[in-house]
């Protein structure tokens, strides 16, 4: 716990926030800055980052969710329930993006000793404790059995996922991202996901193995806390808790004009990818 602490504890956090502007395009922008701020920060061109991100209703496939038997039926399902749908490039299967979900990215240097994958994950572990420390105590890291996208940081509450957490790690820099179901139904997006794997999957053998997922065990926050919880609320808690790690300043930032040309070719890479990976559900 201490190592994830001192992770979180930086001279200075850059700032970039999306939350507003990411509604307005495609995931797929937030996976490559994602990579493009990895690369900054991993090369010392940046201090540490703090991205946050919202975007409309998409449905962020992990690489794995391509090696589908029927993958085509499964996209075509998600299209007739107004979903789009990308792959990323993090770790992870298939998570539901909307309104109602507050992403948030800390990217840390990887520095002499390097970074073990559990301290990132506890780093952000302790940062979204830090976040609703005065409405709850009861966040939990461990894997919950029958969400989507299961892993041995969901964090819950009476075991119910709220969200789960990834990491990217790009040229000495490492970008531990979460997701987090603040509003809404978690049971419902639960119940799309589950339908996708069912169609994509129709009772044939897999490679690997997809989640059995239960809608039950899925809630946002403002379920669990039974109070209402907004993204602008989030916002605000995400920049105290910054400033409560932060020795010196937390920073405002958008990209540099060198991140913004690495950024088109982290987009260009992912862009085709996507047109390699996902079949065209018309065709």
């Amino acid at each position: 716990m201490e190592e994830a602490t001192s992770l979180l504890i930086q001279d200075r956090w850059r700032v970039i926030d999306h939350s507003t502007i990411g509604l307005r395009s495609n995931p797929i922008d937030s996976f490559a800055t994602d990579d493009t701020l990895c690369e900054s920060v991993g090369k010392g061109l940046s201090p540490a980052v703090a991205r946050t991100w919202v975007h409309l209703p998409y449905i962020s496939l992990g690489i794995q969710d391509v090696r589908l038997p029927n993958l085509k039926e499964g996209l075509q399902f998600l299209k007739e329930q107004g979903y789009d749908y990308i792959v990323r490039t993090s770790g992870g299967l298939a998570v539901v993006l909307d309104e109602g979900i507050f992403n948030m990215t800390l990217i840390f240097p990887e520095k002499d000793r390097g970074i073990d994958i559990n301290r990132g994950y506890e780093a952000m572990y302790q940062f979204v404790q830090k976040m609703f420390r005065d409405v709850t105590n009861q966040i939990e890291a461990r894997e919950i059995d029958g969400s989507y996208c299961p892993g041995s940081y969901d964090l819950s509450i009476d075991g119910k996922k709220f969200a789960g957490i990834s990491q990217r790690r790009l040229k000495h820099g490492v970008a531990v991202q979460i997701y987090m179901a603040i509003s809404g139904s978690g049971g419902k997006r639960a119940e799309l996901i589950r339908e996708f794997y069912n169609r994509a999957i129709n009772g044939q053998q897999t490679n690997g193995k997809y989640p059995q997922v239960r809608p039950e065990v899925m809630a946002s926050l403002s379920e669990l806390l039974q109070m209402e919880l907004t993204i602008d609320q989030c916002m605000t808690r995400f920049f105290s808790t910054l400033q409560h790690f932060s020795k010196a300043t937390v920073i405002n930032s958008e990209m540099t004009a060198k991140e913004r040309t690495l950024y088109e070719h982290y987009l260009n890479r992912i862009v085709d990818r996507n047109d390699k990976w996902l079949p065209k559900i018309d065709e």
